[in-house]
């Protein structure tokens, strides 16, 4: 396969399954009515960083898998990816807070080891993952406060 093309499918695959999630997941009247804590961000910070986050998640996963293959590394790519896409239906859709907390606990787990697999290939790939880790070790404190206070 083209090595474009492949980049092309990965970004697809991270962007596009982030923004149809995103899209089909909307915070609705249920979140608005929510106890939030004070650190909760404004609504219309998270479609510019989430976009951004998946073209970085996207571009670390092609080039892991071009140096790689289908390794650990990659697995535990696609496994971040899962986890990653049901977040958001079971703390949207469902309102699950705690399930949803169960969740993204693990997503940051396997973000933080992708990185430290990932250096070992590509520098470039974990430093594409820091600002991801970072984000969803705030989300990951955002949905415990959330959780608590609710």
């Amino acid at each position: 396969m083209n090595k474009y093309v492949a980049l092309a499918l990965f970004v697809a695959l991270s962007l596009g399954g982030g923004l149809v999630i995103g899209m089909m997941n909307t915070p609705a009247e249920w979140y608005a009515a929510l106890t939030k804590p004070s650190f909760n961000p404004p609504n219309w910070v998270f479609g510019p960083v989430w976009t951004v986050l998946y073209i970085f998640i996207g571009v670390a996963g092609w080039r892991i898998w071009s140096l790689a293959g289908t390794g650990a590394s990659q697995r535990v790519w696609w496994v971040q990816m899962a986890l990653n896409f049901a977040w958001s239906p079971i703390f949207f859709t469902a309102q699950n807070l705690g399930l949803a907390l169960m969740v993204i606990v693990p997503l940051l787990a396997a973000i933080v080891a992708f990185i430290f697999m990932a250096r070992r290939v590509d520098a470039v790939s974990a430093w594409l993952f820091a600002p991801y880790a970072a984000w969803v070790g705030f989300a990951t404190c955002l949905n415990a406060a959330l959780f608590w206070l609710n």
